[in-house]
């Protein structure tokens, strides 16, 4: 049984009449009835009131697997764990990924990445380009520039409005919009909550500095921002540096970007880094003591350890050398993590102890097994 619980014709509802719905489809198929395993769907259930009561009871009386899903933060992974009792697998649904959107487009190679030819090979390498600079949210996928501002635009004033200033009732939205400008136009870059907060003070807002964090916090609960920690052994360095801050899809990222001039780079490195996200890696970022940068430190649901280096062109010569200089000084600090380095274009040396792997390959590749 699904229930789409946005369908006007079933406002309002309560928990009551969530009884009533298993009721009559036990009446139509009453035959099902403790004799066979039935799935129920229910898509929204956060408009219920009272729906958590409900679905646990339906899980210790009857015979059924439930599947809950909602676009909503009201439908947070944390709460419905709280609700459930810890009987519940939280599946999380992120934009497209590369091989997804390839599948959209009806352009998904059926062979791996070695079996593929020269021309093959380009054609995805082309697709890639085009996935960094429109995203993976469906609808948004072949439509014209203005179009696709628009929706994208709609996605996050929804998210905004819906999911953070009404669910939390912020007091300064107006604060909150510009905190939103500020994370999603400087993608994959370090945020100083304390450097924000003389900032709104210079523009007359007069909120706290712990405000500042609980937005972020709130965005982040709304799938609109993720954020990245550093990654280390202390607590106190990991609460004290900054959070590098990525969006949910690369498609946001020319619409709020302060350059006229695509940067394909930081598209680059959030696409690694949502593909990381769906892969069950736990992710952080490292600094050396020398002050080089490493984009993520991954560690696999296998227990696989690797240090990854994003770049989008390492033409030149300086900028290459400093990317493999942070790799090799953060492989001093973690050992035990493989080295690699993911760029747009092919190999042109050969770093002993890094793997230089062409981004277009790393993202249709098989993740490591759980």
């Amino acid at each position: 049984m699904y229930i789409d619980f946005e369908d006007d014709r079933l406002l309002p509802m309560d928990a009551s009449g969530l009884d009533a719905l298993v009721e009559a489809y036990y009446r139509l198929y009453p035959q099902y009835r403790a004799s066979q395993r039935v799935l129920f769907c229910f898509d929204e259930i956060q408009a219920v009131s009272g729906w958590e009561r409900f679905v646990r009871r339906l899980m210790d009386t009857e015979l059924v697997d439930i599947y809950l899903s909602g676009s909503s933060a009201r439908l947070l992974s944390r709460e419905i764990a709280t609700s459930m009792r810890g009987r519940v697998l939280e599946i999380r649904l992120f934009p497209f990924s590369f091989r997804e959107f390839l599948r959209h487009l009806g352009t998904e190679p059926s062979q791996e990445w070695e079996r593929l030819t020269p021309a093959e090979r380009s054609q995805i390498e082309h697709w890639l380009l085009r996935y960094l600079s429109e995203g993976g949210f469906p609808e948004a996928i072949g439509a014209d520039q203005r179009s696709r501002r628009e929706l994208l635009r709609t996605y996050v004033d929804t998210a905004i409005l819906r999911d953070v200033i009404e669910r939390h009732q912020v007091s300064h939205p107006q604060a909150l919009r510009w905190l939103v400008r500020q994370l999603l136009g400087n993608p994959a870059s370090p945020f100083s909550a304390h450097k924000f907060y003389n900032d709104l003070r210079t523009q007359g807002f007069s909120i706290g500095k712990e405000r500042v964090y609980e937005y972020i916090t709130y965005l982040e609960d709304a799938f609109l921002i993720r954020t990245l920690a550093l990654a280390t052994f202390s607590e106190r360095k990991r609460m004290t540096n900054p959070r590098k801050v990525y969006p949910i899809d690369m498609g946001l990222i020319p619409f709020y970007a302060r350059t006229s001039q695509p940067s394909v780079g930081p598209a680059l490195e959030t696409a690694i880094y949502l593909e990381l996200e769906r892969r069950g890696a736990e992710v952080g970022y490292v600094r050396t003591p020398s002050g080089y940068e490493v984009d993520f430190l991954a560690v696999f649901p296998d227990g696989s350890t690797e240090l990854i280096q994003v770049c989008a062109d390492l033409g030149d010569d300086s900028v290459r050398q400093r990317e493999l200089r942070a790799l090799l000084e953060a492989g001093q600090e973690f050992p035990h993590a493989r080295k690699r380095l993911i760029t747009l274009t092919p190999p042109q040396e050969v770093v002993e102890g890094i793997e230089w792997t062409l981004a277009s390959e790393w993202l249709l590749a098989t993740p490591p097994p759980a």
